[in-house]
């Protein structure tokens, strides 16, 4: 088999959003060695709605280091939400984007890193809200994905349920954080890379190295 390059995130995650060009980079310059595939992680899945004001306070501070790390800058749109929280209407969970993820790598098995970099880029700098249908429809237009079966698919049980085996995928493979990534290498054989934000030349390397391991 072919050796795919796993990335496991959650489209809520503001580290894998800063992580996002690093994958990106990765997936262009490694596509005729390895397989790619994101796995999404439900790093928030409640039973009730929890308001954006529960996690506001931690993300005020954690932003700032994401940025200082990364580059990466989070939009003005996204960051009035954590900052004004009190008249915020936003109650974050990871269900529908991860069901979206699903529906979109039928379409598009080999871009789902850029898609899944779309889908961050929507909600920390555009500042859209991933619970909300409509938040998608611009992507279906990039994509070019018609938006009928994408919205008959996106309300599904059975998408759904595939959104929910990836999280128990991510559980699988041990993901206490995001973002990870691994090289899989055979049917039970699976390289950790990385572990939390990795900058692009630690995994070039730690990627070449397991890929050079495996010849």
């Amino acid at each position: 088999m072919k050796p795919v390059l796993i990335y496991c995130y959650d489209a809520y995650c503001g580290w894998c959003y800063g992580f996002s060009k690093v994958m990106v980079q990765i997936a262009q310059e490694f596509k005729e060695v390895v397989e790619t595939e994101v796995l999404s992680g439900g790093m928030i899945l409640t039973d009730k709605p929890v308001h954006i004001s529960a996690t506001s306070g931690y993300i005020q501070k954690a932003y700032k280091n994401v940025e200082e790390l990364t580059g990466t800058k989070f939009g003005n749109d996204y960051l009035w939400h954590i900052f004004n929280f009190e008249d915020s209407d936003w109650y974050p969970h990871s269900e529908k984007p991860a069901i979206a993820m699903c529906i979109f790598k039928e379409f598009y098995p080999d871009r789902s890193i850029e898609f899944a970099a779309d889908l961050q880029y929507a909600l920390h700098y555009e500042g859209r809200d991933l619970t909300d249908d409509e938040a998608y429809r611009h992507l279906l237009d990039k994509y070019s994905i018609h938006p009928e079966i994408f919205y008959e698919r996106l309300t599904s049980e059975e998408y759904k349920e595939k959104a929910y085996y990836e999280f128990s995928l991510v559980k699988q493979l041990k993901v206490t954080g995001f973002p990870a990534v691994f090289l899989q290498t055979g049917e039970l054989k699976f390289h950790l890379l990385a572990n939390g934000y990795t900058n692009y030349e630690t995994l070039k390397t730690r990627l070449t190295s397991a890929l050079q391991e495996v010849a």
